[in-house]
């Protein structure tokens, strides 16, 4: 009898620690496998109901600490959004509606104030979209093969122009169809879509256009700025097309290597970051500082010689790895940098722009039929350009073909938008080039021509 009640008893106990076990297995297996983005699902309701409480407090704080939360519960929730929409999900959906979808939102009073406000504050008292976008050129450029850095530098610049002459012939040639004016089809649409985004690219034109045309810089920028926004949109779109056609015919694409690895020895190193696994805390801050540091370089050389700082830092880590400025173990750690940021803070970012500085309503009145056959026609022009240019020339024509859409982007935030569709963030140093330098020329030059042969 003894004995039957104690195995009874053991029974018992087992059962009860099986299930005590499983209760606790089935918690963190929710915690592992349920997410809204890279969140767990339990941390992202936890996220929503203390964002909720500030909101009906009426203050959400603009410090970092709030804003982390905040900007990754938004983010994460309208870019999940875009993954999960059918067809177009898998075309760059989630980048499209994580910058637009909080620009809708803004406009027809959906987010509440205080989340606008604050989430305003922070990103234009911050910069944190220069700190993004350091840290991913940096880690990119660290984590390529300097012989395939150095000739995807040199080759790239050809189906950049290429691209540019053709897409400009084109657009000009759809917009003389449809009757209306060259003067307006060149300057009004097509040039701002290759000006380089708004920063850069917007305002010094609509600045141009108020001295040389004698007229309001705001009506000007009134017109300028929702071309770039759908150019933007249409290179977003077709970044995303093209993401998909590399899945599908991988002979055509280096995913996120503009040149056929060819080197043999030491020399070969793969175009996305590798981890060994053994990078410690320490190394990942000092790639992190290190990407800082270049940046300050970037900002030296734009007060000195006026370059944009981006482009310099850009430059100046080329030189770094070329010249073997940094260890092996610095590299991997500003590949881990690169790494995270590449999948905890774009979409955050990404809301972010779509509520601090994407007018929703210059958008939608920019939608109309004539200014959409022009733009989609100049940007798949420019896009196709560099495709059959960069296969002609040995380079994987995919790859080119997105840092092209580069060239009709939104600046920075539409290099990170459109690398995103693309799942090719390793290519952000050729869409800086071919955003930022690109789109200087561009305004550069014919603003001259219009001071010096039209006006």
């Amino acid at each position: 009898m003894m004995s039957t009640t104690d195995d009874s008893f053991s029974v018992t106990s087992e059962s009860l620690a099986i299930q005590k076990t499983s209760l606790k297995d089935k918690w963190w297996h929710i915690m592992d496998t349920w997410k809204v983005g890279i969140i767990p699902l339990p941390l992202f309701l936890l996220a929503g109901a203390l964002i909720a409480i500030d909101c009906l407090g009426g203050k959400l704080p603009s410090d970092i600490v709030v804003m982390v939360a905040t900007l990754a519960f938004f983010g994460f929730a309208c870019g999940e959004f875009g993954k999960r929409l059918p067809i177009v999900g898998k075309l760059g959906a989630a980048a499209i509606c994580a910058t637009f979808i909080p620009s809708a939102l803004v406009y027809y009073g959906l987010l509440p104030d205080v989340v606008v406000e604050s989430t305003t504050k922070f990103y234009k008292s911050t910069n944190i979209l220069y700190l993004y976008i350091c840290c991913i050129i940096v880690g990119s450029i660290m984590s390529m093969n300097r012989t395939t850095l150095i000739q995807g530098f040199l080759r790239i610049f050809f189906p950049m122009l290429c691209g540019e002459i053709v897409g400009m012939l084109v657009g000009m040639g759809v917009g003389l169809m449809l009757g209306m004016e060259p003067f307006q089809i060149f300057f009004f649409i097509i040039l701002p879509i290759m000006a380089g985004g708004v920063g850069e690219g917007a305002i010094p034109l609509s600045i141009g256009y108020a001295t040389l045309l004698h007229m309001d810089q705001g009506v000007a920028l009134g017109r300028v700025l929702p071309m770039v926004m759908l150019g933007g949109l249409t290179a977003i779109v077709i970044s995303g097309c093209l993401n998909q056609l590399g899945k599908r015919f991988p002979h055509l694409t280096g995913e996120g290597q503009l040149m056929p690895n060819r080197s043999n020895g030491d020399e070969q190193a793969p175009a996305a970051p590798a981890f060994s696994g053994k990078t410690d805390v320490t190394t990942i801050a000092a790639g992190a500082l290190l990407a800082v540091l270049l940046y300050m370089i970037g900002m030296l050389g734009h007060k000195l010689i006026g370059l944009p700082a981006p482009v310099g830092m850009l430059f100046a880590a080329v030189l770094v790895k070329l010249a073997h400025g940094v260890s092996p173990r610095l590299l991997e750690g500003s590949q881990v940098v690169y790494k995270f940021f590449q999948t905890s803070v774009t979409y955050p970012i990404l809301f972010a722009v779509g509520v601090a500085i994407t007018p929703w309503e210059e958008l939608v009145h920019a939608f109309t039929l004539n200014n959409l056959l022009v733009i989609v026609s100049t940007v798949c022009a420019l896009v196709a350009t560099g495709f059959f240019v960069g296969k002609k020339i040995g380079m994987h024509p995919i790859d080119v073909a997105i840092v092209s859409c580069c060239q009709s982007g939104q600046g920075g935030t539409g290099d990170v938008a459109i690398l995103t569709a693309g799942n090719r963030m390793s290519l952000m140093p050729f869409a800086q080039i071919a955003t930022r330098i690109g789109g200087a020329i561009n305004v550069s030059v014919s603003l001259l021509v219009l001071g010096n042969f039209l006006v």
